[in-house]
């Protein structure tokens, strides 16, 4: 039950955290206006709350598994938003960074 409950509180995080920058990259970049930046804030800030949440009591252990999940959803969500079309270069080192989240996530706990 742990290694689910973490791996749906990383899919709301990076939801969280992506969904963010995006949002401030479409006022800043895109030019959309400030409504933007302010849900981009506020969603940010949720980030930070979800990412709390985590059962592991470590928060360097928890940001450092989340680097990956972070790095594949960016790419996902550039995929659905923006049209990006990644490289077998991306995917790559997209899925190293899911072994390592992995890695650190689901390692033998005494």
């Amino acid at each position: 039950m742990t290694v689910l409950r973490s791996t749906l509180l990383f899919l709301l995080a990076g939801l969280a955290e992506i969904g963010g920058c995006w949002l401030v990259w479409q006022s800043v970049k895109e030019h959309r206006g400030w409504q933007y930046a302010v849900a981009g804030v506020l969603a940010l800030g949720a980030y930070g709350f979800v990412a709390a949440l985590q059962p592991d009591a470590s928060f360097g252990r928890v940001l450092a598994a989340y680097g990956g999940v972070f790095v594949a959803g960016s790419l996902a969500w550039g995929m659905a938003l923006d049209g990006f079309r990644p490289t077998v270069w991306d995917l790559t080192g997209a899925g190293i960074c899911l072994v390592g989240t992995a890695l650190i996530i689901c390692q033998p706990r005494a």
